[in-house]
This record gives structure tokens, C-alpha cells and sequence, in this order.
């Protein structure tokens, strides 16, 4: 396996694999035609480990923008809970029976990570994408939670009774609307209370102060630099700044519309973007409080960065740009899992 190892912020496999059916997940994750991450992919490209989101689909039809800029796409209407729960639960079980079948393992702190990467399995940490199958009363999350569920993206782009996120625009910042409801703020203290890691992306500017101001380590697990690309979903200087101050967490998103300076999805000069983002993030948050989020499965990815057997080209990347073998380990993997580590136990 290509060294040093990469452990992801962020991606979309049980989605893919959802999609397709809950039979023969297991082969379909070994090897896959068309998925960006599979175990054959991953160890071609020294992909460890990572969050791994459960995510609901729109249920009205819904097709993503052609991110041809400026545009600005209205967001999907919210989704009933019941609805979200049962798929959520589907997607958690492809997790378990991925972890029974003994071809990752899912994790619910370092030690357990650190025991999974070492016998050679895939350590994946339960994350969900936006919250609408957790209840108001919050006891779905509890039941969650006991299932390994250790991470919650409070909302996607639509809104949640728990907050509000940001609609696809270009260009735009994330001031966009109110911040966490007083259900969202219960979620946040909730998770505080749980050690459970409460993820900004696709957060609005409002929300992602009211998730700080709830004492939570600040986190966006695949958010690029505002001041570079200058999207909705992209973060403000000030954003980064208080990622750093709080310990928490950026990951690099690999989406091209949220890498490029133009806000295109075109594949062009991405790893080039890429880096001036690396760059920027490690300027405001401090080298230590930044990794990688790839969005595998789950956005269009820059030429030489197409799937995850194409990691090695991005470790080269930072090689070519002097980042130093120290701070590249750091964000492959040392500064997600020293995080775990001090999140999670």
C-alpha cells in the first residue's frame, strides 16, 4: 500500500452501494466498475480508512446543477423523518454486513481504528449526512448511536428541523439564512454529551457559529476555501481561523466545482487547485488541523484524481509543491486520527 496512508474525511460508497441493491454489497465494495472507492481502488492508492456518510436522496426529482457559473439552485424541499429513518437504517446495515463479512470494520474510536488499519482492514467511521432521519426528540439518535454512529452532518443543502444549510451557488459565501434551530441546538449539546463529531459542511455561516458558541470542536469534513473558490459551500478566512482555534477540522474536498477558482465542474487543473487550497487552509488553521475529504462517490473529481487508486498522483502533488514529508503525513491521516483520538477517545 502507497505510504504514507490516507484516512478521509468524507464519502459517498454506502450510497452508491444503496443504490444498487442491498445484494452482493460485498462484491460490489471488493471491486467495482464504476465506483470511485472500492477495496481494489483503495489499495492501489493507500486509502486506509475513513468517514463513510449515509446519505437520503431527494425524493422529488432533483438533478444537480451544471455548475456553469453564476447559478444558484433552489434547495430541495425537507424530507418527513420516518421516510429518512428507514433508508438510513438500510444504509447503516450495508455498513454491518460490510463490517460481518470482514471487509472493513466499522469504528468507533482511534483504538479501534488503529486495530482495524493494522490487521489490514478498511476502518470506517459511521457518518450521516444531514439529520432528517434523527427525530426532534432525538431518540433515533441514540439508537444510531449504539449501531456506531459517531459523526452528524446536521444538514445537507435542504433544511432540517435542526438547521439550515447552503443552496448551490456560485458565487456566494454561506451567509445564507438563520442558524441552528432550538432542536439543532439540543442536537449539538446532544452530541457533546455523546463525544459525537458534529460536522459544518454544508452548515450556513449562522450555524456554524451557533455549533461553536455550544463549546464543540469546529468541523467540516469536506469544505474547501472560500478566499480560492468563492462557492457557498467553500469556508471564510474567519471559518478557517476558528477550525484551528477550537481543534478541530478541514477536509480537502476533491469536487471540482468547489476546487476550481471559476466554480466549473469541469476536471481541469484540479490538483493544481488542490494545492492552492492545501495551501490556504494550512495558512488559516494551522497545518495541524487539516486533512483530506475527498467526496468520493459523491462529486465529479479532477483529472488524475478520478478514483481512489489515483491518490498516489495527489501525494505527489504535495511532494512537488514542498510541503515537507511531515505535514503531508499530517494530512493524510495523523490530523484526522489525532483528532479521533481527542474527539472520540
Amino acid at each position: 500500500m502507497p505510504t504514507p496512508y490516507i484516512f478521509d474525511g468524507h464519502n459517498d460508497a454506502i450510497l452508491r452501494l444503496w443504490k444498487g441493491g442491498v445484494a452482493g454489497v460485498v462484491e460490489r465494495f471488493q471491486n467495482s466498475e464504476t465506483g470511485h472507492i472500492d477495496l481494489a481502488k483503495a489499495k492501489a492508492g493507500g486509502l486506509a480508512g475513513g468517514f463513510f456518510a449515509m446519505f437520503v436522496p431527494p425524493v422529488e426529482s432533483f438533478s444537480m446543477p451544471s455548475f456553469t457559473p453564476p447559478y444558484d439552485e433552489p434547495l430541495p424541499a425537507e424530507l418527513d423523518q420516518q421516510y429518512a429513518l428507514k433508508i438510513v437504517v438500510e444504509q447503516a446495515g450495508i455498513l454491518l454486513t460490510l463490517d460481518r463479512a470482514g471487509v472493513l470494520a466499522v469504528c468507533r474510536n482511534h483504538a479501534e481504528i488503529s486495530s482495524a488499519i493494522a490487521n489490514g482492514k478498511m476502518a470506517a467511521i459511521m457518518h450521516l449526512e444531514g439529520a432528517e432521519a434523527i427525530d426532534r426528540e432525538l431518540i433515533a439518535l441514540e439508537t444510531l448511536y449504539a449501531a456506531g454512529l459517531r459523526s452528524i452532518g446536521p444538514v445537507w443543502s435542504r433544511p432540517t428541523v435542526f438547521g439550515h444549510g447552503v443552496p448551490f451557488r456560485y458565487p456566494s459565501d454561506g451567509d445564507t439564512g438563520p442558524g441552528l434551530t432550538p432542536e439543532g441546538k439540543a442536537l449539538a449539546a446532544r452530541c457533546l454529551e455523546l463525544g459525537v463529531i458534529l460536522d459544518t459542511s454544508h452548515l450556513n455561516i449562522a450555524g456554524f457559529w451557533d455549533v461553536a458558541a455550544a463549546g464543540l470542536p469546529l468541523v467540516a469534513t469536506h469544505s474547501n476555501a472560500h478566499a480560492i473558490s468563492p462557492g457557498a459551500r467553500n469556508l471564510t478566512d474567519d471559518q478557517l481561523r476558528a477550525i484551528g482555534e477550537t481543534g478541530g477540522m478541514v477536509g480537502l474536498n476533491f469536487g471540482t466545482m468547489f476546487l476550481r477558482e471559476d466554480g466549473k465542474a469541469a476536471p481541469e487543473g484540479g490538483i493544481e487547485a488542490a494545492m492552492r487550497h492545501l495551501s490556504h487552509m494550512i495558512e488559516l488553521a494551522g497545518e495541524d488541523h487539516v486533512g483530506l475529504g475527498s467526496d468520493f462517490d459523491g462529486a465529479p473529481m479532477p483529472h488524475n484524481m478520478e478514483t481512489a487508486a489515483a491518490l498516489p498522483n495527489l501525494r505527489q502533488a504535495m511532494k512537488d509543491h514542498q510541503f515537507g514529508e511531515a505535514v503531508i503525513a499530517k494530512i493524510c491521516h495523523k490530523n484526522w486520527l489525532a483528532f479521533i483520538g481527542r474527539t472520540l477517545g
